[in-house]
């Protein structure tokens, strides 16, 4: 492959994005709508400090030569524990010169072909649900819809749900999106009482429901009391409240009460396959990652994030080859140091 599309994302992204040497939301203080983070970008770079603190237990004295990096989410087999999250928006969050078809095709298209799973977002402008539902339609993918009121919510479900995704995802957190709001079209909170109505919904269909937007111990017992499949612990990378603590920080504390109940992903500063173990070794099933997704997608297309995710899928290979781990359920906190 080789694809140089960090340079190719560079000129596309001007104004959005500085394609950053470390993707560290310093230079991109408060730019919402566009990849920064929120405010003082507090929130951002949390993510990716919390994340640079855990650090790993090296040794190379053990029988693991060839560390397998598949496992399955929800019933689904991947390649690796490693999903493109669902973001939206292309044209207003990272290139005016890239449409939202081809955006989520080459994410969603990209990660079928090497074995794994792509996101689809959510937004006001109905061209992000109809590139969501034509990608699809012809890949699998895992599409997200925001907690909209009224009958929009369902005839987007329905929309998703016709393409028969191996589940369907909300993320909760979107009630704080600046970019909705700025929009005219702002959404609230969800009570236990409608998100139990929203999955009872999606479950008639026969389809695993996942909250995003988890970051404490009591949400999560709200989305397993609602009756949630899966959740992701996650703060919207940063771009909804300012001066949130970074995920791999409450991953642990979520992991030690839902863990075992049901699979737990994460996203929020993953940068390599390294920070990928960090985030398992955690407590993490998967691992979502986003921003260089964006990137790999807008420089270099379906090929382009292709070869992003065979590159973390070889650097987790090797993360586990030094920490002794042979294979993704076999890992724990015990390769962390502390």
């Amino acid at each position: 492959m080789g694809i140089d599309y960090r340079k190719q994302s560079r000129e596309l992204m001007q104004g959005f994005c500085r394609v950053c040497p470390i993707c560290n939301g310093k230079a991109c203080i408060g730019e919402v709508p566009g990849m920064g983070g929120l405010g003082s970008g507090a929130s951002f770079q949390n993510n990716v400090t919390a994340l640079t603190k855990v650090t790993l237990n090296m040794t190379a004295l053990h029988s693991v030569t060839e560390p397998d990096t598949g496992t399955q989410y929800l019933g689904y087999d991947l390649k690796m524990p490693i999903l493109a999250a669902p973001i939206g928006g292309a044209q207003f969050n990272m290139s005016k010169g890239f449409s939202e078809d081809d955006y989520i095709e080459a994410v969603v298209g990209g990660c079928e072909q090497v074995g794994s799973l792509g996101c689809t977002g959510d937004g006001v402008p109905a061209f992000i649900i109809d590139a969501a539902v034509k990608t699809l339609e012809r890949h699998k993918g895992i599409p997200f819809i925001k907690p909209w009121e009224g009958k929009e919510l369902y005839e987007k479900l329905d929309r998703v749900l016709a393409t028969t995704p191996p589940a369907v995802g909300m993320d909760v957190d979107a009630a704080g999106l600046v970019t909705l709001r700025k929009m005219g079209r702002p959404v609230t909170p969800m009570s236990l009482e409608k998100l139990r109505e929203v999955i009872g919904y999606v479950h008639e269909k026969k389809t695993p429901f996942i909250v995003k937007g988890i970051m404490t111990v009591a949400d999560a017992e709200k989305a397993i009391a609602a009756g949630a499949d899966s959740i992701v612990v996650s703060n919207h990378g940063g771009r909804i409240l300012d001066h949130c603590p970074g995920t791999a920080e409450v991953l642990p504390i979520i992991s030690q009460v839902v863990r075992k109940r049901i699979p737990i992903a994460v996203d929020g500063g993953v940068r390599t396959g390294t920070d990928v173990l960090k985030m398992l070794a955690l407590g993490a099933d998967v691992v979502l990652i986003g921003r260089p997704v964006c990137l790999a997608s807008v420089g270099g297309g379906t090929e382009g994030v292709a070869e992003y995710f065979t590159t973390m899928q070889q650097q987790l290979g090797q993360a586990m080859l030094l920490t002794g781990v042979g294979k993704v359920a076999d890992i724990s906190a015990s390769i962390l140091f502390k």
